[in-house]
Protein backbone atom coordinates (compact mmCIF):
# COMPACT_ATOMS: atom_id res chain seq x y z
CA UNK A 1 0.00 0.00 0.00
CA UNK A 2 0.96 3.55 -0.81
CA UNK A 3 -0.70 6.80 0.53
CA UNK A 4 -0.21 10.04 -1.47
CA UNK A 5 -1.47 13.02 0.23
CA UNK A 6 -1.75 16.32 -1.84
CA UNK A 7 -1.27 19.12 0.71
CA UNK A 8 -1.30 22.62 1.06
CA UNK A 9 -3.07 25.34 3.62
CA UNK A 10 -3.77 27.46 0.86
CA UNK A 11 -6.96 26.80 -1.01
CA UNK A 12 -6.73 27.57 -4.95
CA UNK A 13 -3.38 26.08 -5.49
CA UNK A 14 -4.37 22.63 -7.15
CA UNK A 15 -4.85 20.36 -4.80
CA UNK A 16 -8.13 18.96 -6.21
CA UNK A 17 -6.87 19.34 -10.10
CA UNK A 18 -2.94 17.37 -9.09
CA UNK A 19 -4.99 14.36 -7.03
CA UNK A 20 -7.52 14.03 -9.49
CA UNK A 21 -4.65 13.31 -12.04
CA UNK A 22 -2.45 11.18 -9.65
CA UNK A 23 -5.25 8.67 -9.06
CA UNK A 24 -6.64 8.55 -12.68
CA UNK A 25 -3.12 8.03 -13.53
CA UNK A 26 -2.48 4.93 -11.28
CA UNK A 27 -5.77 3.33 -12.44
CA UNK A 28 -4.54 3.21 -15.81
CA UNK A 29 -1.56 1.26 -15.16
CA UNK A 30 -3.55 -0.77 -13.59
CA UNK A 31 -3.22 -0.15 -9.94
CA UNK A 32 -6.14 -0.76 -7.50
CA UNK A 33 -6.87 3.10 -6.76
CA UNK A 34 -9.17 4.53 -4.12
CA UNK A 35 -9.47 8.59 -4.08
CA UNK A 36 -9.98 10.02 -0.31
CA UNK A 37 -11.44 13.20 0.12
CA UNK A 38 -11.27 15.68 2.47
CA UNK A 39 -12.85 19.26 1.73
CA UNK A 40 -15.86 19.24 3.05
CA UNK A 41 -16.48 21.15 -0.70
CA UNK A 42 -16.15 17.38 -1.85
CA UNK A 43 -14.55 18.39 -5.36
CA UNK A 44 -12.90 15.28 -5.39
CA UNK A 45 -16.04 13.18 -5.66
CA UNK A 46 -17.33 15.09 -7.49
CA UNK A 47 -14.80 13.81 -10.12
CA UNK A 48 -15.41 10.44 -9.38
CA UNK A 49 -19.13 10.72 -9.58
CA UNK A 50 -18.62 12.32 -12.82
CA UNK A 51 -16.65 9.54 -14.32
CA UNK A 52 -19.84 7.91 -14.45
CA UNK A 53 -18.41 4.31 -13.81
CA UNK A 54 -16.08 4.68 -16.57
CA UNK A 55 -13.38 1.97 -16.82
CA UNK A 56 -10.54 2.33 -15.02
CA UNK A 57 -12.72 2.65 -11.80
CA UNK A 58 -11.29 4.40 -8.96
CA UNK A 59 -13.01 3.75 -5.51
CA UNK A 60 -13.82 7.29 -4.06
CA UNK A 61 -13.99 8.18 -0.11
CA UNK A 62 -15.62 10.76 0.96
CA UNK A 63 -13.76 11.16 3.74
CA UNK A 64 -14.83 14.25 5.33
CA UNK A 65 -18.12 12.70 6.34
CA UNK A 66 -15.89 10.72 8.95
CA UNK A 67 -15.28 11.35 12.45
CA UNK A 68 -11.71 10.22 12.20
CA UNK A 69 -9.05 10.79 9.77
CA UNK A 70 -6.42 8.62 7.97
CA UNK A 71 -6.14 6.16 10.99
CA UNK A 72 -5.09 2.34 9.76
CA UNK A 73 -8.31 1.18 10.78
CA UNK A 74 -10.33 3.38 8.29
CA UNK A 75 -7.44 3.64 5.99
CA UNK A 76 -8.56 -0.30 5.41
CA UNK A 77 -12.28 0.60 4.82
CA UNK A 78 -11.35 0.23 0.70
CA UNK A 79 -11.55 -2.75 -1.81
CA UNK A 80 -9.05 -5.46 -1.00
CA UNK A 81 -7.24 -4.76 -4.30
CA UNK A 82 -6.56 -1.27 -3.55
CA UNK A 83 -2.76 -0.51 -3.31
CA UNK A 84 -2.27 3.23 -4.16
CA UNK A 85 -4.46 5.45 -1.91
CA UNK A 86 -4.15 9.43 -2.51
CA UNK A 87 -5.74 11.78 -0.13
CA UNK A 88 -7.29 15.63 -1.50
CA UNK A 89 -7.24 17.80 1.38
CA UNK A 90 -9.03 21.05 2.33
CA UNK A 91 -7.16 24.39 2.79
CA UNK A 92 -6.64 25.85 6.45
CA UNK A 93 -4.46 22.46 8.25
CA UNK A 94 -2.64 23.27 11.04
CA UNK A 95 -2.01 21.92 14.42
CA UNK A 96 -3.11 18.43 15.31
CA UNK A 97 -5.59 18.50 12.27
CA UNK A 98 -2.84 18.84 10.47
CA UNK A 99 -1.02 15.83 11.74
CA UNK A 100 -4.13 13.72 11.81
CA UNK A 101 -4.10 13.65 8.04
CA UNK A 102 -0.74 13.17 7.58
CA UNK A 103 -0.82 9.95 9.95
CA UNK A 104 0.90 6.61 8.01
CA UNK A 105 0.94 8.14 4.63
CA UNK A 106 4.11 7.81 3.01
CA UNK A 107 4.77 10.83 -0.05
CA UNK A 108 3.45 14.56 0.53
CA UNK A 109 2.91 16.53 -2.01
CA UNK A 110 2.41 19.93 -1.87
CA UNK A 111 0.91 22.24 -4.71
CA UNK A 112 2.39 25.98 -5.16
CA UNK A 113 1.24 28.62 -7.28
CA UNK A 114 3.66 31.57 -8.49
CA UNK A 115 2.15 34.39 -6.68
CA UNK A 116 3.20 36.50 -3.55
CA UNK A 117 -0.29 36.18 -1.54
CA UNK A 118 0.28 32.41 -2.45
CA UNK A 119 3.94 32.49 -1.17
CA UNK A 120 3.42 33.98 2.11
CA UNK A 121 0.37 31.53 2.85
CA UNK A 122 2.58 28.59 1.82
CA UNK A 123 5.99 30.01 4.15
CA UNK A 124 3.85 29.54 7.26
CA UNK A 125 2.09 26.08 6.12
CA UNK A 126 5.37 25.03 5.32
CA UNK A 127 6.83 25.71 9.22
CA UNK A 128 3.99 23.74 10.77
CA UNK A 129 4.18 20.66 8.35
CA UNK A 130 8.18 20.49 8.82
CA UNK A 131 7.85 20.82 12.84
CA UNK A 132 4.94 18.18 12.85
CA UNK A 133 6.79 15.82 10.15
CA UNK A 134 10.34 16.65 12.67
CA UNK A 135 8.42 15.88 15.73
CA UNK A 136 6.89 12.37 14.14
CA UNK A 137 10.75 11.24 13.65
CA UNK A 138 9.72 9.78 10.20
CA UNK A 139 11.53 9.67 6.75
CA UNK A 140 8.41 11.33 5.24
CA UNK A 141 9.12 11.85 1.12
CA UNK A 142 8.05 15.91 0.75
CA UNK A 143 8.00 17.66 -2.45
CA UNK A 144 6.67 20.28 -4.13
CA UNK A 145 4.67 20.98 -7.54
CA UNK A 146 5.01 24.52 -9.24
CA UNK A 147 1.06 24.76 -10.56
CA UNK A 148 0.03 27.03 -12.81
CA UNK A 149 3.06 27.79 -14.30
CA UNK A 150 3.53 31.23 -16.67
CA UNK A 151 5.96 32.84 -18.13
CA UNK A 152 5.30 36.10 -17.86
CA UNK A 153 3.87 35.85 -13.91
CA UNK A 154 5.52 39.62 -11.82
CA UNK A 155 6.15 37.34 -9.14
CA UNK A 156 7.91 34.15 -11.04
CA UNK A 157 11.55 35.34 -9.85
CA UNK A 158 10.26 36.06 -5.92
CA UNK A 159 8.72 32.54 -6.59
CA UNK A 160 11.80 30.65 -7.51
CA UNK A 161 13.74 32.03 -4.91
CA UNK A 162 11.17 31.34 -2.86
CA UNK A 163 11.38 27.73 -3.99
CA UNK A 164 14.99 26.87 -3.54
CA UNK A 165 15.10 28.36 -0.06
CA UNK A 166 12.90 25.83 0.83
CA UNK A 167 15.62 22.92 0.14
CA UNK A 168 12.63 20.31 -0.93
CA UNK A 169 12.52 18.76 -3.97
CA UNK A 170 9.99 20.45 -6.80
CA UNK A 171 9.51 17.51 -9.15
CA UNK A 172 7.32 18.86 -11.65
CA UNK A 173 6.15 21.82 -13.32
CA UNK A 174 2.26 22.02 -14.43
CA UNK A 175 1.84 24.74 -17.25
CA UNK A 176 -1.40 26.81 -17.17
CA UNK A 177 -3.11 24.61 -19.64
CA UNK A 178 -6.94 24.40 -19.94
CA UNK A 179 -6.78 20.58 -20.63
CA UNK A 180 -6.41 19.94 -17.15
CA UNK A 181 -9.86 22.12 -16.58
CA UNK A 182 -11.35 19.69 -19.80
CA UNK A 183 -10.69 16.65 -18.25
CA UNK A 184 -11.95 17.68 -15.21
CA UNK A 185 -15.59 18.15 -16.70
CA UNK A 186 -15.33 15.11 -18.25
CA UNK A 187 -14.51 12.97 -14.81
CA UNK A 188 -11.11 11.89 -16.28
CA UNK A 189 -7.13 12.76 -16.10
CA UNK A 190 -5.01 14.00 -18.76
CA UNK A 191 -3.71 10.91 -19.81
CA UNK A 192 -7.56 9.81 -20.61
CA UNK A 193 -7.80 13.02 -23.44
CA UNK A 194 -7.02 11.85 -26.88
CA UNK A 195 -4.07 13.78 -27.94
CA UNK A 196 -5.70 14.39 -31.66
CA UNK A 197 -8.72 16.40 -29.77
CA UNK A 198 -6.56 18.33 -27.56
CA UNK A 199 -3.69 20.78 -27.83
CA UNK A 200 -0.08 20.27 -26.54
CA UNK A 201 -1.56 17.45 -24.38
CA UNK A 202 1.63 15.24 -24.33
CA UNK A 203 3.13 17.62 -22.37
CA UNK A 204 0.79 17.51 -19.70
CA UNK A 205 0.82 14.00 -20.14
CA UNK A 206 4.57 13.73 -19.81
CA UNK A 207 4.93 16.04 -16.42
CA UNK A 208 2.25 14.03 -14.57
CA UNK A 209 4.21 11.04 -15.81
CA UNK A 210 7.19 12.70 -13.84
CA UNK A 211 5.12 13.22 -10.96
CA UNK A 212 4.29 9.58 -10.61
CA UNK A 213 7.80 8.35 -11.11
CA UNK A 214 9.05 10.38 -8.21
CA UNK A 215 6.54 8.84 -6.28
CA UNK A 216 6.76 5.47 -7.12
CA UNK A 217 10.69 5.61 -6.49
CA UNK A 218 12.58 5.19 -3.46
CA UNK A 219 14.53 8.12 -3.31
CA UNK A 220 13.86 10.01 0.25
CA UNK A 221 15.04 13.39 0.43
CA UNK A 222 17.67 13.57 3.68
CA UNK A 223 17.40 16.25 4.88
CA UNK A 224 14.48 18.65 5.77
CA UNK A 225 14.80 22.57 7.07
CA UNK A 226 12.79 22.97 10.62
CA UNK A 227 11.69 26.36 9.79
CA UNK A 228 11.86 27.76 6.36
CA UNK A 229 12.27 31.02 5.78
CA UNK A 230 9.80 33.44 4.52
CA UNK A 231 9.04 34.01 0.97
CA UNK A 232 11.16 36.99 -0.93
CA UNK A 233 9.26 40.15 -0.87
CA UNK A 234 6.86 40.78 -4.18
CA UNK A 235 4.16 42.52 -5.80
CA UNK A 236 0.82 41.56 -6.16
CA UNK A 237 0.55 38.73 -8.76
Amino acid sequence: MRRVVVINAKGGCGKTTIATNIASYYALKGFGTALFDYDPQGSSMNWVRQRGGKPPQIHGVAAHHAQTSVTRTFALRVPPHVNRIVLDTPAGLKGIRLGEILKDNDVVVIPVVPSAIDLHATAEFMRDLLLVIKARSRNMRIAIIANRMRAAVPSLSAFENFIASLRIPVIARLRDSGNYLSAAERGVGVHELPPEEFNDVRLDQATLRTIVDWIESEKIFPTVPVTPPSPPRAGPA
